[in-house]
């Protein structure tokens, strides 16, 4: 799981204080998570830093999913909870865009 969240953190190009200040932590906490083996977050932590980095929790916490889902799946809650006005941008921005095939 350290790994993931460090990997994802410097993707995103997050510090470790950016991400604890997003995901509501202390550095020092994350860090830990990132470099303790085996680390032991709580489901509410898991879930904060989750959101923060864009994935789910379980791709933190298992290997079964791959980024690819996790990412989807992050992003299509976040566009359930969106205002109706919002979604209709992305739907029109996503026909400007195109299809990939």
């Amino acid at each position: 799981m350290g790994d993931k969240i460090r990997n994802l953190r410097t993707k995103k190009g997050y510090t470790l204080d950016k991400l604890a200040e997003l995901a509501e932590s202390s550095k020092s906490y994350i860090w830990e998570l990132e470099n303790k083996d085996p680390p032991r977050p709580s489901a509410d932590k898991i879930g904060k830093i989750a959101i923060a980095l864009g994935v789910t929790p379980d791709y933190l916490i298992t290997d079964s999913v791959p980024i690819e889902d996790a990412t989807d799946t992050a992003f299509f809650r976040k566009y359930r909870g969106m205002k109706p006005e919002t979604k209709e941008k992305i739907r029109r921005m996503m026909d400007l865009i195109g299809d990939d095939e």
